[in-house]
C-alpha cells in the first residue's frame, strides 16, 4: 500500500492495484478529506445548485454516494457565494456532511459561447438570468470557491471545443497553466490572510444568527484542496506539456483531467487516458471531469482514473433513458406497457425494487413528477453500484477479466 499524508486533513492511499504501481493501471484507493473518506474509484453525483435535481441528500446516501459536486458558477449567480458563506458554507447549506467538490465554472462559461469573451485577465460573460455582466478571473474564482467552502476546489481553466486545432488547444492549455499559477497564489494568500470581511445580510426577527456573526472565526478559510486541471484537447504532446507544467508548479493534493467528453470521438478520449495516466503521480487521486457513461467509466478505471462526475445520468433519467447491464433503454418504449418485470433485476434502487416497467412507463408518458425522480435515482444507483463492484474486483485482482465481460455485455444490444 502506498500512502501520501498531508498535514491538513487530505491524503490518498492506493489500496489495490493488480498490475502494480509500475504499470500505472487500474487501482482502488481511499481519499481522505476533512469531511470523510471516499473509496475510489468513485462516481460523484452532480448537484449543480447544491442539489441533485429532484433528489434529497438522504436518497443519495442510500444509493451509495459518498462525495457530491456543486458548481461555483451557479452558486455565485444564485444565491451568491457570500450568501452561501453566511448560511454556513455549502455543506450546511445543502445538508450534506460528506466530502464535496466545486467545479470552478469553466465548463459553464465555455457553454456560453455567445455570451462570453476570454482574454488573459479572465472571462467576461453575461448572466443569462438577468443580463448582468460579470468578470471571472483566477483570483475571483478562488475567492468564490473559498467562500462556498467545498473540500476540493478547481482552478479556473480555459476549455475549448472538442476537435479544436492544435494551435487553439495549445493556447488554451498554456493559458490554463498561467491561470493555475494565479489561482495558487490567491489560494495561498487567503490561507495566510483569511477571507475578506463578510457582507451583512438582514436576518428576520427570531431567526438564528448567520454563520458570519463571529467575524474572527468567519475570516478563517476552511480546509480545502486546490486541484489543477490537465488540458490540451486530444493532442498527446499538449497533454504531456500540461502535466509537466502542473507538476513543475508545485505539489498538489490531486490532479484533474479536463476537456474531454466535449464532442471528441470515444477512441480519442481513451487515447488521452492512455497518454495522461502514466505521467500522473501514482500517490495522488486523479479526477476525470465530466465523464459518466458506464462504459467510459470502466475504460477510465482500467487506465488508473479515480474520481468521476457527470450530469448526464440524472439528466437522461429525467427524460426517460436509463442504464441497464445490456445498454441504454428508453422507458417510454411501447413494449413496456404490459411488462411487469423490474427495470433491472439486480438493481437496488427504488425504481427497480418497488415498481415495474409498466408503471415506470406510465409515469413518464403521463408526465408524473415521480417518474423522472425515480429514473434519475436509478441511473445514479447503477453507476454507484458499478463503481462499488469495480472496487471489489480490484481487491480480488480480477478487474481486467470482469470489466471485459461487463463491457461486452453492455455493448452487445439494447434491453
Amino acid at each position: 500500500m502506498s500512502e501520501t499524508a498531508t498535514p491538513d486533513g487530505f491524503r490518498f492511499e492506493v489500496s489495490a492495484s493488480p498490475l502494480g504501481e509500475s504499470q500505472r493501471g487500474a487501482r482502488s484507493g481511499r481519499f481522505f478529506t476533512p469531511h470523510g473518506v471516499v473509496e475510489t474509484p468513485a462516481f460523484m453525483p452532480v448537484g449543480t445548485h447544491a442539489s441533485v435535481r429532484g433528489l434529497a441528500m438522504p436518497e443519495l446516501v442510500a444509493a451509495g454516494a459518498r462525495m457530491v459536486l456543486a458548481n461555483a458558477y451557479h452558486l455565485y449567480l444564485r444565491p451568491g457565494d457570500e450568501m452561501v458563506r453566511a448560511l454556513g458554507g455549502v455543506h450546511a447549506f445543502a445538508r450534506w456532511d460528506g466530502p464535496m467538490l466545486t467545479d470552478s465554472g469553466g465548463y459553464q462559461v465555455f457553454s456560453l459561447s455567445r455570451y462570453r469573451q476570454v482574454d488573459e485577465t479572465g472571462v467576461t460573460f453575461k448572466n443569462k438570468l438577468d443580463g448582468s455582466m460579470h468578470h471571472y478571473t483566477p483570483e475571483r474564482v478562488m475567492q468564490i470557491e473559498r467562500n462556498i467552502g467545498a473540500d476540493v476546489i478547481m482552478q479556473l481553466d480555459e476549455l475549448i471545443a472538442g476537435g479544436a486545432d492544435h494551435d487553439a488547444s495549445r493556447a488554451a492549455m498554456e493559458r490554463s497553466l498561467r491561470w493555475l499559477d494565479r489561482c495558487r497564489a490567491e489560494f495561498d494568500r487567503i490561507s495566510r490572510e483569511g477571507r475578506a470581511p463578510a457582507r451583512e445580510f438582514v436576518v428576520p426577527d427570531g431567526a438564528p444568527p448567520l454563520a458570519t456573526h463571529d467575524p474572527a472565526r468567519d475570516l478563517v478559510a476552511p480546509e480545502q484542496a486546490l486541484f489543477p486541471i490537465v488540458q490540451g484537447g486530444t493532442y498527446a504532446d499538449l497533454r504531456k506539456a500540461s502535466i509537466a507544467g502542473i507538476l513543475q508548479s508545485g505539489d498538489w493534493h490531486g490532479i484533474a483531467v479536463g476537456g474531454l467528453s466535449v464532442g471528441e470521438a470515444k477512441s480519442a478520449m481513451y487515447d488521452t487516458f492512455d497518454t495522461c495516466s502514466p505521467l500522473l503521480p501514482w500517490d495522488k487521486p486523479r479526477y476525470l471531469m465530466g465523464v459518466g457513461f458506464p462504459d467510459d467509466l470502466l475504460e477510465a478505471v482500467s487506465r488508473g482514473m479515480d474520481l468521476f462526475d457527470c450530469v448526464a445520468p440524472t439528466r437522461m433519467g429525467r427524460h426517460g433513458t436509463v442504464f441497464t447491464p445490456t445498454g441504454k433503454v428508453q422507458v417510454q418504449k411501447s413494449s413496456y406497457r404490459t411488462d411487469r418485470r423490474p427495470l433491472v433485476e439486480s438493481c437496488t434502487c427504488p425504481a427497480c425494487t418497488q415498481y415495474d416497467r409498466a408503471y415506470l412507463r406510465h409515469l413518464m408518458v403521463t408526465e408524473e413528477p415521480l417518474g423522472p425522480r425515480l429514473l434519475a435515482l436509478h441511473n445514479l444507483t447503477f453507476l454507484l453500484d458499478l463503481m462499488r463492484e469495480a472496487r471489489v474486483q480490484l481487491a480480488l485482482g480480477s478487474y481486467a477479466s470482469w470489466s471485459a465481460a461487463w463491457l461486452a455485455r453492455y455493448r452487445s444490444r439494447g434491453a
